[in-house]
């Protein structure tokens, strides 16, 4: 039954049917209200059997969720952005020890500069820790992922990290169907560990492993990837059965028959994206859309299955590697090397700046035309680029770009702050 929820509050309805045992966050903007609601639901015994415990950072609540999923327990937490990488070293021994749990990443840019707003700098910085990935699309989307990824992550034994835009989605509020409990208790069977630290039967989990051995353990955890390349079609069709909607798999196509120029993306981008396809088809373009859900492990098989032979691939990616280019796109890069396709990049949405449609659509007409750069930054200043330029070649003492460029614009870090909304550290 559809409800007008916020979504961060649909998730947290979400994450309470999947029964969890153990739930440890620390607050950060804008996860913040997925854990606030949570708290109060054990609080009040809405979400029974289960212990909420508060932490001073987190590093802690990862810390936590370990030993909690090393004991059997199902295990849950949340975090963005700097909070992210505050708990990047337990973040890589949960996915080294093949343990189970699931963790919202509410997706907010890394400074400095400070910036709370969404990009995916959050999520690339870990890519290859050897958590599973998904990213949402959409909030209804975010919920139906939260119930798949428990049973995937328990299934294969490994984490998996649920990737939804901060602010995009986790504030925003709309009409959502969150499934009942009889539906998800279906859908998701108790939990039964691989590993399990018992006093009656000792055994140690992440003993020192020294050259004789670490190959073949990351080797495993390489193949325990793979393995769920094949399980997360399935374990979505199975949803799908019993929810009525498609939601997860590795990717979805949109208007992609006949299309000579094909736009890769993921997240929250992609309804604006499908608006634009929409547009340019109407205008005689044969323009189609690839949205990834799955980005780890990377389904390279589906995508170059499903990609068909366009002339040119267009990828949207709201991250990129300094000094290197889009991360996104060098994937998918690598993906299609032995097809006969152009690839352009665009990068955008950076620190949650606006992606418009009329941005969009001018971009991908000039790709179409073969005017596009190989790498743009969409809506670039680029005034304010060569003015910061100049003045770093005109002084050594230059001073800090970030303030230059806030001056130029006429804005103050005061006033940049000032317009933010309230938040938590």
């Amino acid at each position: 039954m559809l409800e007008q929820l916020e979504g961060s509050k649909a998730v947290a309805r979400a994450v309470a049917m999947c029964r969890p045992e153990v739930i440890c966050a620390y607050p950060i903007s804008p996860q913040t209200h997925i854990v606030e609601a949570l708290g109060a639901m054990v609080k009040d015994a809405t979400l029974e059997h289960c212990e909420f415990i508060n932490v001073e950072s987190e590093f802690g609540a990862m810390s936590v969720l370990i030993g909690a999923s090393a004991t059997g327990a199902r295990s849950y937490t949340a975090t963005s952005s700097q909070g992210l990488l505050f708990m990047t070293e337990a973040v890589y021994n949960a996915a080294g020890l093949g343990l189970p749990m699931v963790m919202t990443l509410a997706n907010r840019a890394i400074g400095a500069p400070i910036n709370i707003w969404n990009d995916y700098s959050d999520a690339m910085a870990v890519r290859d820790s050897g958590w599973i990935q998904l990213f949402a699309e959409s909030n209804q989307a975010a919920v139906d992922l939260h119930i798949q990824a428990f049973r995937l992550s328990e299934e294969i034994s490994l984490p998996v990290m649920v990737c939804m835009d901060g602010y995009v989605l986790t504030h925003a509020i709309e009409p959502l169907d969150v499934p009942d409990q009889e539906l998800v208790d279906r859908y998701l069977p108790p939990f039964i560990p691989r590993q399990l630290l018992d006093v009656e039967e000792p055994v140690s989990i992440g003993a020192m492993v020294g050259p004789e051995a670490f190959t073949e353990v990351r080797y495993l955890a390489h193949v325990k990837q793979l393995r769920a390349l094949e399980r997360i079609p399935e374990i979505s069709q199975e949803f799908q059965e019993l929810s009525g909607r498609k939601n997860g798999g590795l990717v979805r196509t949109y208007r992609i028959e006949d299309a000579s120029t094909v736009v890769i993306a993921m997240g929250s981008i992609v309804g604006t994206i499908e608006d634009v396809v929409d547009e340019l088809r109407r205008d005689g373009i044969s323009i189609g859309l690839i949205s990834i859900t799955t980005f780890r492990p990377f389904p390279l098989d589906a995508l170059r299955n499903t990609v068909g032979s366009p002339k040119r691939v267009v990828v949207v990616d709201r991250a990129f590697s300094v000094g290197m280019g889009s991360i996104l796109a060098t994937d998918i890069a690598l993906t299609l090397a032995h097809h006969d396709i152009r690839l352009f990049t665009v990068v955008a949405g950076l620190g949650g700046r606006a992606v418009t449609g009329n941005s969009l659509k001018q971009c991908l007409n000039d790709a179409v035309e073969e005017k596009l750069e190989k790498l743009t930054f969409l809506d670039l200043d680029h005034g304010v680029v060569e003015r910061e330029l100049a003045r770093m070649g005109q002084s050594k003492r230059s001073g800090p770009s970030a303030e230059n460029i806030l001056r130029d614009l006429g804005t103050t870090t005061a006033q940049a702050t000032a317009a933010q909304p309230e938040r938590q550290p």
